[in-house]
């Protein structure tokens, strides 16, 4: 029988979704089609019914990753700000907590495949500069005010140096072995980057 197309975008939908989740946990190199495949319940043939290519799934499943990134950031702003927190300080906090420690499948697409970017196609690095125009946009807006549409430079500068230091401080804690290293690492870091002066 014959494959409806909603069928069809349904079950590539699946796949996107998987591989967001199993780049993110295991790196692009780290599963291969059969594994996406098993993972979303369809067979190997389906893939190139579905797809141009591995690359061209790497790039459309990250995209998805960093826009569920830019979801998950806004939403932790919102209720900061509804709640009258400071919202950067909030979003330190939640990222680096010991549950994103503990669940790169389900977290920040940047500390887990930013890395790996540089050995794939244009259309990867395309996507990873979308997404980091549109974080740096969500953290300068709480740094630079209320105009959300246009921070500062000064407010871009700090909020790129707030997206490294958060990033890199997740990446480096994952990467040790003793457990309370990592736990210090990630509360060295918490506190949120203001403007500075140059």
């Amino acid at each position: 029988m014959r494959m409806s197309r909603a069928e069809a975008a349904k079950n590539r939908a699946r796949v996107v979704q998987g591989a967001a989740g199993a780049f993110r946990a295991q790196g692009y190199d780290g599963i291969g089609i059969a594994g996406l495949m098993q993972g979303a319940g369809l067979t190997n043939g389906a893939f190139y019914k579905q797809f141009e290519s591995k690359e061209a799934l790497i790039a459309e499943a990250t995209a998805t990753a960093l826009a569920q990134n830019a979801e998950s950031w806004q939403a932790v702003l919102d209720e900061a700000a509804a709640a009258g927190a400071d919202p950067l300080a909030a979003l330190c906090d939640w990222y680096l907590s010991e549950a994103h420690l503990a669940h790169p499948e389900k977290g920040c697409a940047y500390a887990t495949l930013a890395a790996e970017a540089p050995r794939h196609d244009g259309a990867l690095r395309e996507v990873f500069e979308a997404g980091l125009a549109r974080t740096l946009g969500q953290i300068g807006a709480q740094i630079g005010g209320a105009d959300a549409a246009a921070p500062g430079e000064a407010a871009e500068v700090a909020a790129m140096r707030q997206l490294s230091r958060m990033v890199g401080a997740l990446m480096l804690a994952r990467a040790v072995r003793d457990p309370a290293l990592a736990r210090r690492w990630l509360a060295a870091n918490r506190a949120p980057e203001g403007p500075r002066g140059a």
